[in-house]
């Protein structure tokens, strides 16, 4: 998963596998500022689940704000509103994968 940052918003991207449905992708906001995208090809027994969590400086996004937009061509881009007034230097979004 890549990480885009602007002052306005911060832009996740990820090339999903061929094969993967939007309904198989689940993308929630958690306790805080936490972001979890689940991507699960429910048909195939090996290489099928992909999961992330992101997590955010607080204060940083608002999480009423995520939109999940499924490319054609099996990207998924999330995007995030950042808060404005954000003061500088506040620590980068961490992305963490697991399988």
């Amino acid at each position: 998963m890549r990480l885009r940052s602007t002052a306005a918003e911060h832009t996740l991207a990820v090339r999903l596998p061929e094969g993967l449905a939007p309904e198989m992708v689940t993308v929630c906001a958690k306790k805080g500022t936490r972001l979890s995208v689940v991507a699960d090809l429910w048909h195939l027994e090996c290489d099928s689940h992909y999961e992330w969590e992101v997590a955010f400086a607080p204060l940083d996004v608002d999480m009423r704000s995520v939109k999940a937009v499924f490319e054609p061509d099996g990207q998924l881009v999330i995007h995030i509103r950042r808060r404005s007034g954000i003061p500088d230097g506040l620590e980068s979004p961490r992305i963490c994968a697991s399988s």
